[in-house]
C-alpha cells in the first residue's frame, strides 16, 4: 500500500464494517469478533543493547499509524488498535525490551512525521518503494500483492476493466499507480476509462463493493483475502494476486534503529514466532524469510 492522500469526499455509507449490518454505518472501530493471542517474546539483551540510547531511556518508541486497514491495523470493540502489524510491531519491540507506542494519523502524514521525527516509526502496511526510499528508510517484514474482488457471481476482468466502477482506499498503490495504468491502458485502446472511487477507509471500500455502488474494488491481498472472508461469501476474487512488492516499517533515513529493527524481526522469522504470528492473522502467504533494509533497491 501507498500514500493514502489526495481525494477526500464527504459521506455517508451504512451496511458494513468488516461483516455486514442490517443497520448502521461505517466507523473507525470495526469489531470482527475475536482477536488472536499474542505470542510470548521474551527480551534479547544483545539486541536490547543496540537500541539507540534516547528509545533506550524513553522504554517506548512512538509508531504513526492509519487505522481501519483490516487485519492489518484497526480498532476492535474496545476501541484499542489491534490487527496483524500491531501483534508483530509488539513482537519485535518485546525482544528489544522496550513497547510500543501507536499514534493514530492521516496516512499521507505518516512519512513526513517519521522524516520530522515525530514518530520513530511509520506502520501501516506501507509498499516499500524506490521513491519513498529517497524520504525514508524501510525495514521490511511482509510480501503483498494486489488482489480485487468482485460481487459474488460478476465477472469482473482486472485487466480489462474498462467502463467499470473501481473503489480503492485514497493515495494507496491501487489509488495512485494501479487502477490508473490500467484506466490508462483503456484509453489508448479506444475504450472508455476506468471509474475511480477513492474512500477514506478501506471499510467503505468493501461497503461500496457489497452494496453494489461500485463493481469492484482492488487493495492489498492481505486486505482483500481478509474482507472476502468477513462479508460472508457476498466478495470474492476476481483474478489472481499480481504486483507482489515488501511491506516495509518506515524510520528516519540513515537512522540506527533500521538495522535493530532488521534483526529482532528477523530473530523472530528464525525461531519461528513470526510464522505462528502470521498464521494467527491468516496472512502466511505473504511471510518473508528475510528482512533486509530498502527492499525495493535490494
Amino acid at each position: 500500500m501507498a500514500d493514502r492522500s489526495g481525494i477526500r469526499r464527504r459521506r455517508v455509507l451504512c451496511g458494513i464494517a468488516g461483516v455486514l449490518l442490517t443497520a448502521g454505518c461505517v466507523t473507525n472501530v470495526e469489531d470482527t469478533g475475536p482477536v488472536p493471542p499474542k505470542v510470548a517474546v521474551q527480551t534479547v539483551p544483545a539486541l536490547a543493547e543496540r537500541v539507540p540510547a534516547e528509545i533506550r531511556a524513553a522504554g517506548e518508541v512512538v509508531v504513526g499509524v492509519n487505522v481501519p486497514y483490516q487485519p492489518n491495523e484497526y480498532r476492535d470493540r474496545h476501541g484499542a488498535i489491534v490487527g496483524f502489524d500491531i501483534d508483530l510491531m509488539d513482537a519485535v519491540t518485546a525482544v528489544l525490551g522496550i513497547r510500543a507506542r501507536y499514534t493514530e494519523s492521516a496516512f499521507e502524514k505518516i512519512i513526513p512525521a517519521v522524516q520530522a521525527g515525530t514518530y520513530d516509526i511509520g506502520m501501516s502496511s506501507i509498499t516499500d518503494s524506490a521513491e519513498r526510499e529517497e524520504q525514508v528508510d524501510f525495514v521490511t517484514y511482509f510480501t503483498a500483492g494486489v488482489q480485487w474482488a468482485q460481487r459474488t457471481g460478476a465477472e469482473v476482468d482486472p485487466e480489462n476493466a474498462c467502463g467499470k466502477r473501481v473503489a480503492v482506499q485514497a493515495t494507496t498503490v491501487e489509488h495512485i499507480e494501479e487502477v490508473p495504468a490500467k484506466s490508462e491502458a483503456c484509453v489508448a485502446a479506444g475504450k472508455d476509462p476506468i471509474i475511480i472511487d477513492a474512500f477514506d477507509e478501506q471499510s467503505a471500500v468493501t461497503n461500496a463493493l457489497v452494496l453494489g455502488q461500485v463493481d469492484a474494488m482492488s487493495a492489498d491481498s492481505p486486505v482483500t483475502a481478509y474482507a472476502i472472508k468477513q462479508t460472508d461469501g457476498k466478495i470474492e476474487p476476481s483474478g489472481p494476486v499480481f504486483d507482489a512488492a515488501p511491506y516495509g516499517w518506515a524510520v528516519a533515513k540513515g537512522s540506527p534503529l533500521a538495522p535493530v529493527l532488521r534483526d529482532a524481526v528477523q530473530h523472530l522469522m528464525d525461531d519461528g514466532r513470526y510464522r505462528q504470528i502470521t498464521e494467527n492473522w491468516g496472512v502466511q502467504e505473504g511471510a518473508l524469510g528475510t528482512s533486509v533494509i530498502n527492499g525495493a533497491r535490494s
